[in-house]
């Protein structure tokens, strides 16, 4: 019997020792609980404290990627919903935290030009108020967490809406 493939692919970033670095594991780990399986069908979660290529070509399946992490270039708390073209056209306008060896465009592009299937999906972040050592966030993400729940668990379902149905080719 062949596993399934997922539906989505779920990447959390960040470190959860370096405060608002930490808002993507925060997120996802009160999402998944509270959110039925029926809701969610198919999604791989993978945590990945540094993003990197291998991350977005990890298991050949072809299924979109919801990247989920710290956001730079927003004020804190701001939550953001983009997609990986929107990343490649303005990489110095918002990105990943956690994308610290390559730029996020490098990192999409070179996945993608490396990949035999479509690397594709999203990115919602949280703009940082504090990264520095530590295991609270700050106040203005803190104050956000439930919007930025809210943006994970929607993108999660747009991108299961758009993608083949795990365990379909």
């Amino acid at each position: 019997m062949t596993p399934a493939r997922p539906a989505v692919r779920l990447l959390v970033c960040g470190n959860i020792d370096r405060c608002d670095d930490g808002a993507a594991i925060w997120a996802v780990s009160h999402l998944l609980p509270d959110t039925a399986a029926d809701e969610l069908p198919g999604v791989s979660v993978r945590r990945c404290g540094q993003l990197d290529i291998d991350d977005l070509l990890d298991d050949g399946s072809g299924a979109p990627v919801l990247i989920v992490d710290t956001a730079v270039g927003i004020a804190p708390g701001c939550v953001v919903t983009l997609d990986f073209d929107q990343l490649l056209a303005h990489p110095k306008d918002v990105a990943p935290h956690s994308s610290h060896a390559l730029p996020i465009d490098q990192v999409i592009g070179i996945s993608r030009n490396l990949s035999e299937r479509p690397v594709d999906g999203l990115f919602v972040g949280i703009g940082a108020g504090d990264l520095g050592f530590g295991q609270s966030l700050s106040q203005p993400v803190r104050e956000s967490m439930g919007e930025f729940v809210v943006a994970i668990q929607k993108a999660l379902m747009r991108l299961a809406s758009m993608s083949v149905p795990a365990g379909r080719e």
